[in-house]
């Protein structure tokens, strides 16, 4: 009898990530979902709260401006119903792409806080690296990588990963860093 060796199906070859280098946002939108790849596959692991909270408030937007386009009086009788819809509706939107708890079996009690911006019509990339509660004694000072996405994509508009990994992993590792005490 001949021992067989259990078959393993091959892995498919990991498909390159490809961009169109014309739009901004898709680029933005492939740095970011790395991003978040590349710290979850640290130990952090993503806290859903805060997108939790954008969902609802946006479904309470949705249900104003039902009621102020259905609300019985006209414009000038209902303005102030309309301004006070208007200000529920404002809010200011941060750049964080990812929060996160503090990694299992850390000394650390907060977890990050990673925003990202691309500017239009420009190809700087900054990504920044804070705590989640930054007035935390274990929050450490933010931490930022500004570079052109250029040095990460090809001239087809594939991401080379294994740079843009680099780049971001020594960005968690500076922010991890203890800080340095003060004699």
């Amino acid at each position: 009898m001949q021992d067989k060796k259990p078959e393993t199906a091959p892995t498919p070859p990991k498909t390159p990530k490809k961009t169109n280098l014309l739009d901004h946002h898709s680029i933005k939108h492939m740095l970011d979902e790395s991003v978040s790849e590349i710290v979850t596959s640290r130990g952090y692991v993503e806290d859903v709260r805060l997108s939790n909270v954008r969902l609802l408030l946006g479904t309470v937007i949705i249900v104003i401006a039902l009621f102020a386009q259905f609300y019985k009086k006209k414009f000038p009788e209902n303005r102030d119903f309309l301004i006070g819809c208007i200000l529920i509706i404002y809010t200011k939107e941060k750049n964080a792409i990812l929060f996160t708890y503090p990694p299992v079996g850390s000394f650390t009690s907060t977890g990050l806080e990673i925003s990202s911006k691309l500017p239009r019509f420009s190809d700087m990339y900054t990504l920044t690296i804070a705590s989640a509660d930054p007035k935390s004694i274990s929050a450490n000072e933010p931490v930022e990588l500004t570079k052109s996405v250029t040095k990460w994509f090809t001239k087809d508009g594939v991401l080379v990963e294994g740079l843009f990994w680099k780049d971001v992993e020594a960005l968690i590792d500076q922010y991890a860093k203890e800080p340095k005490k003060n004699k």
